[in-house]
């Protein structure tokens, strides 16, 4: 990877929130990804605590100038979960106004749930690029955990939300959830994706934070059901 790319990957209740119990409990990973020469930066699901990534990006010497979002669930783009109130969108166009990306299919559940208007958020479909500075960011359209899920691809790095993690990948029971979708999502547009992208997931919930996305191939079982029929059975 190109010593001009920025990837930092912060922890909720680790790196940021520290003293919210339930942000801990969630355990979301934030990215920030951005261009070391121009200082920019794209804020990757800012949720749980805008202030604390906005510290966390200044103390690096980088400046947020726009928001990548993976999805519209309120663990990462913010709202009501489960009787707690999450910070998120709202809080970051207050403290830090910027542009906020989403794809085409998502925008609609981000505004509803954030309260952010359509002039904040810029649609996109599979395959758009956003840059900070001069680092590209490709957008890639991955429906299956909601329709319009996407995860980023940045030199060596796949950012890939709640789409895939290293164990597992994200629930389709949720309202948008398509469980053959994901089905199609991870056996077919994820199979040009090289073996060595770093896979940076949206939760900690492996044994390490990241790893090489041939590793994830052979270890993750949910990359190894055989067929339809067998992901039928195993997602329910």
């Amino acid at each position: 990877m190109s010593d001009q790319v920025y990837i930092r990957q912060l922890k909720a209740g680790r790196d940021f929130a520290v003293a919210d119990p339930v942000a801990g409990q969630m355990a979301n990973f934030v990215y920030l990804i951005g261009d070391r020469v121009s200082r920019e930066c794209l804020v990757v699901d800012p949720a749980w605590d805008v202030s604390g990534i906005l510290s966390a990006a200044h103390t690096d010497d980088m400046r947020i100038t726009g928001a990548l979002i993976t999805h519209y669930h309120p663990d990462h783009v913010g709202g009501e979960l489960f009787g707690h109130t999450v910070e998120g969108l709202a809080e970051l166009m207050a403290l830090n106004p910027c542009a906020v990306h989403v794809n085409e299919h998502e925008a609609e559940g981000v505004a509803a749930l954030t309260g952010l208007s359509k002039s904040d958020l810029v649609r996109h479909s599979g395959g758009d690029i956003v840059k900070a500075g001069d680092v590209e960011v490709q957008c890639l359209h991955t429906p299956g955990h909601t329709p319009g899920s996407q995860c980023f691809r940045c030199a060596g790095a796949l950012i890939s939300g709640d789409t895939l993690f290293l164990h597992g990948c994200g629930r389709v029971d949720f309202p948008g959830g398509d469980s053959e979708e994901m089905y199609r999502t991870l056996t077919q547009r994820f199979s040009t994706l090289p073996d060595d992208l770093m896979l940076y997931p949206g939760h900690d919930y492996g044994s390490v934070p990241h790893a090489p996305l041939g590793t994830v191939r052979q270890t993750n079982p949910i990359l190894n059901v055989p067929d339809l029929a067998t992901w039928r059975r195993t997602m329910g």
